[in-house]
């Protein structure tokens, strides 16, 4: 389903896009991502399609706001019945509860549910209006991380059932990460779409690359020394040799992966080898990664768990591995 929306207040906001399976809108706080999910359910001003100037109330679809919106004097089969019409609303709610494997707590109130069983009733109640497209606004917000993996899958692979095209909007790199389709949004306009493979293989600037949460992207320039070229760090303390790669000076993002970066003996002594000291540990499994203080910056290394590392480090950054991005003004 193409989604092409302008909003003019109040925020000017225009965004184009195909919606297929699970599509995650992954944008930060204050983009208007929200406002887009709104404007599409017909409660906020703005053209375009699907649905333009249509009323609300005849909208084919089903809006799941942050915190569900249930009513919390009505138990979880009432919820969902409210939004049916003519008879047997009860049979019908409990069809749709036993779809979404909350038939069970059907009689249940609102507050008496977790985060997860909130978000299904929510869904049952969307379902219920027969929607031609699922709108889901930061559905990760209400639920706590150690239950929140296993709620995503239920509520991805219940979408994939029903075969209905469903459009998430949230902050959560997680979230986008086991999405159909990635639509990134930044300086409120459309920046990538892809699938979340290609787009965190290659995201298209700096921006795309902190918005999924990649680790080691920083401000940095490129400038010409002694006839040469270089990538400079301030913040840490680093400039690395580039020759070959750069044509002139500029401002740039730059990003190194962690598990690219290697420890060193800190007696070796290289333009791109930079001394630190060890500042957090993150346990990992077999992998631990070791946040690095490098002058006023930080470096994130992956290394072997069972590998015993100093509190004074050097690291290597192989040229190779390093991506930049010209900076936008």
């Amino acid at each position: 389903m193409r989604i092409d929306y302008r909003i003019e207040r109040p925020i000017d906001l225009h965004a184009a896009f195909d919606v297929a399976g699970f599509t995650v809108l992954l944008g930060a706080s204050g983009e208007g991502k929200s406002l887009l999910l709104r404007a599409i359910a017909g409660l906020t001003p703005a053209h375009g399609e699907p649905f333009g100037g249509t009323a609300p109330q005849h909208r084919a679809v089903g809006y799941l706001p942050q915190g569900y919106a249930l009513f919390p004097h009505l138990n979880a089969w009432q919820n969902v019945a409210f939004a049916l019409r003519g008879a047997q609303q009860r049979a019908q709610a409990m069809a749709l509860l036993e779809r979404v494997h909350m038939a069970e707590f059907a009689e249940r109130y609102p507050g008496t549910l977790s985060g997860g069983q909130q978000q299904r009733v929510a869904l049952a109640r969307a379902l219920a209006r027969r929607p031609q497209l699922l709108l889901l606004d930061e559905p990760t917000s209400a639920l706590d991380p150690v239950t929140r993996d296993d709620v995503v899958a239920e509520l991805i692979g219940e979408v994939h059932e029903f075969g209905i095209p469903a459009l998430a909007v949230s902050h959560d790199p997680q979230l986008a990460a086991v999405a159909d389709r990635l639509v990134l949004m930044h300086g409120r306009r459309i920046i990538q779409i892809g699938s979340p493979a290609d787009v965190y293989a290659r995201p298209v600037n700096g921006a795309a690359a902190r918005l999924l949460g990649l680790r080691n992207v920083h401000r940095g320039r490129i400038e010409a020394s002694a006839g040469r070229w270089r990538l400079l760090w301030p913040e840490g303390g680093v400039a690395v040799p580039i020759d070959g790669r750069a044509d002139r000076a500029m401002e740039v993002d730059w990003m190194i992966d962690p598990d690219a970066i290697r420890l060193l003996d800190t007696a070796v002594a290289s333009p791109d080898v930079v001394r630190a000291t060890v500042e957090v540990r993150h346990a990992m499994g077999r992998a631990t990664q070791w946040g690095l203080r490098c002058g006023q910056g930080r470096l994130w290394v992956s290394a072997p768990s069972e590998r015993a590392v100093p509190d004074t480090v050097a690291v290597h950054l192989p040229v190779e591995a390093i991506r930049w991005w010209q900076r936008e003004a």
